[in-house]
Parts: structure tokens; sequence; C-alpha cells
């Protein structure tokens, strides 16, 4: 484990290759898992209140759920959660013309429409966070639905942290991140020292 700040990250989230591919996923994190994505208070909030900025995007089912169910809910575990559609799909979902899930918040967030690019909790993904009274613990959450992210990330050698370099300085800033980046380093000079 690496302390950084009021944070504690496993050494999976350096030593872990990852790079999203989504021609192979077809975005399995939107519809896969037990529960609707986390997210916070003030995340809620906000997405109640740009809903009318995204749910162009979404399917008429959809928008039903989410008038029935509301913006947010809270899951079996009395954690705070977008809602789901079937049980399974997460509501602010969409897929697109070559049948890959995508985030409809998140399409509104490209086409300028609004300044909320998706809850973090999304964006962080697969790294997991677990807020505690002390600490954050940041854990790498390995799933078979990433599987074709791991191949990606290795063949291009890309750190998991270095690619949620932009949702990780979302959540924690720029001077953390550097932080970050050198305990990387770091651990990737004793990793080759050790091959020597």
């Amino acid at each position: 484990m690496i302390e950084i700040g009021r944070t504690i990250l496993s050494h999976a989230i350096f030593d872990q290759h990852f790079v999203c591919d989504l021609f192979k996923c077809k975005g399995a994190c939107c519809i896969e898992g037990d529960s609707g994505a986390p997210l916070t208070p003030e995340e809620a909030k906000i997405t109640e209140k740009e809903f009318p900025k995204f749910e162009k995007y979404l399917p008429e089912s959809h928008k039903r759920e989410i008038k029935k169910q509301g913006f947010s809910m809270i899951d079996s575990d009395g954690d705070l959660v977008t809602p789901l559609v079937n049980q399974r799909q997460c509501a602010y979902s969409f897929y697109d013309n070559k049948g890959i899930l995508k985030c409809a918040i998140e399409k509104a967030f490209f086409n300028g429409e609004t300044t909320f690019r998706k809850p973090v909790s999304c964006h962080l993904f697969p790294i997991r966070i677990t807020e505690y009274k002390q600490f954050d613990a940041v854990n790498y959450q390995e799933l078979d639905i990433c599987k074709p992210g791991r191949d990606c990330g290795k063949s291009q050698k890309v750190p998991l942290y270095k690619f949620l370099k932009e949702p990780l300085i979302r959540k924690y800033g720029e001077e953390w991140y550097k932080e970050v980046e050198i305990a990387g380093n770091y651990l990737e000079d004793q990793k080759q020292s050790r091959l020597a």
C-alpha cells in the first residue's frame, strides 16, 4: 500500500496495465453489477438539475424509469446510486449506432451542453474509492468484463494510474497526482533494479 495525503493506494493502481477497449467490452460497466453507479449527494443534485440537457439522448423506457424511481436512489447497501433499468442497466446510458453503451450525461458534456462530465465513480472506473473517517482507500476492482481493457493496457504498456490521470486529478487535485507519479516512477525503478 502507498500512502499519499489522506489516501491509501493499493499496489495494483501502479502495477496493473489498463486502457478501456470499448469496441470489445461494449461499455459493459454500464450494465454489469448489482447496483447503479455510486453518486455523491452533490452529484445527485447536479444530475437532477442538468437532466433536461441530456434526457434527449435517452430511450423513452429509461426516462420512464427515472420518472418512476427518481434521479437517484438508495440501494440495498444504503448507498446513493443512479437508478437502473430492468435492475441491470444504468438509466443514464444508451446504445450508440455501433451497439456500444454510452453515457447520456457525458454525451451532453462533449457536445458542450453541460459542464458536468458524469459521476466521478464512473470516470474513475475500474478504480473504486472507499471513504473512511481517517482516509480514502483507492483500489483497483478487477472484473472479467474489463479483460479487454487489461489486454489493451498491457499491449500499450499504460499503467492504470496513468490511464485514469484526468479523473484522479478531478477527484484529488494536481498536487496529489504529482505525488502519485513520483510514487509510480519510484516503484517502476525498483522493479527494473530487481530485474537487472
